[in-house]
């Protein structure tokens, strides 16, 4: 009885909600999948096992923060980009080091995961960019955290201006996309692509199949 009142509590918690504007973690993601999310498309639910980790590398995230204040190296936590039209986003530390700003970004992983880890995934990479490109910081650490052990490993990246235009760009070009409700291409890779994987819109995402689609005919073709 007290599982599934814990279970509940989780799955409340969690909501399908419409989606208005970009946040920075949307940032070289599956094109299609973030539209299917702002078309609030129903999609495969969470169960509460998965919503509790994702609570724990919260907790884990806000310990190792916790740490870097007590060594008098944070600036500022959980800090927000500067408005913009489309796209929201709130990094997670902003430190001091050797007298030189860092943007810090947390991510927690289980222990499979952090063993193999030899570089940082490209979509944190991109998210990190985006950071650096609207607080104007030319260096950022991504900071990984085993979950299980509490190991460390980080990667120093630097501020790449092209490679944020482009991802600016791509977003601005699928925000026009969702507006002229134009359901995106599939990845080339699809379903390799490791976001195929884990997509909550795998089975809709087949049924659009390959190319570029108008959205309101394929809601009716879905619906007879």
């Amino acid at each position: 009885m007290l599982k599934e009142l814990i279970d509940q509590f989780f799955l409340d918690r969690e909501r399908d909600k419409e989606q208005h504007h970009f946040y920075i973690t949307d940032a070289g993601k599956c094109q299609r999948a973030i539209f299917f999310k702002f078309k609030n498309v129903p999609r495969e639910k969470m169960t509460a096992d998965v919503l509790r980790m994702l609570d724990h590398g919260d907790y884990v995230q806000m310990h190792i923060l916790n740490c870097l204040f007590s060594l008098g190296v944070v600036r500022a936590s959980e800090v927000k980009i500067p408005p913009q039209e489309i796209i929201s986003g709130r990094a997670d530390a902003i430190i001091t080091l050797n007298n030189e700003l860092y943007v810090v970004d947390f991510k927690s992983m289980n222990s499979y995961k952090f063993k193999t880890l030899e570089s940082p995934p490209e979509d944190n990479v991109n998210q990190i960019q985006l950071y650096l490109h609207y607080f104007g910081i030319p260096k950022g650490i991504l900071l990984y955290i085993d979950k299980n052990t509490l190991s460390l490993k980080e990667f120093f990246i630097e501020y790449s201006r092209s490679l944020s235009k482009n991802l600016l760009k791509s977003l601005d070009d699928l925000k026009k996309k969702i507006d002229s409700n134009i359901v995106p291409s599939r990845t080339l890779d699809y379903p390799n692509n490791y976001q195929c994987k884990f997509c909550a819109f795998k089975e809709i995402c087949h049924l659009a199949e390959e190319k570029e689609i108008n959205w309101e005919e394929f809601k009716k073709k879905v619906q007879k």
